[in-house]
């Protein structure tokens, strides 16, 4: 075997090893800060959600929403896009709709 097909094998064995590598954490579980940072970025750049005051906790995948927005579909809102995160089993939504929030 020459030395280019010799480098050519160890190139795609290395590429190869690489993507099992990106396939297998990608089924690992997502950490509690990963889901949590995730919500949060979701929910600023949500054009219906964002300018509300809500705080995200998760715990083993269980992620508790809180605090305050202007409007029932704010707050809806927010446990669906909790709910599309990679990691959440479970939303639970405290948050307070507070209609001085939306004036």
């Amino acid at each position: 075997m020459g030395l280019k097909t010799m480098n050519k094998f160890i190139g795609s064995l290395l590429v190869l090893s690489a993507a099992f590598c990106l396939i297998l954490r990608a089924d690992q579980p997502k950490s509690d800060d990963v889901i949590d940072d995730q919500i949060a970025i979701k929910l600023t750049s949500d054009p219906i959600v964002k300018g509300g005051s809500i705080k995200v906790d998760s715990q083993q995948g269980v992620v508790t929403l809180s605090g305050a927005v202007g409007t029932k579909k704010q707050k809806d809102r927010a446990a669906s896009i909790a709910k599309k995160v990679k990691g959440v089993k479970q939303v639970q939504n405290d948050i307070v709709v507070q209609k001085t929030l939306n004036q």
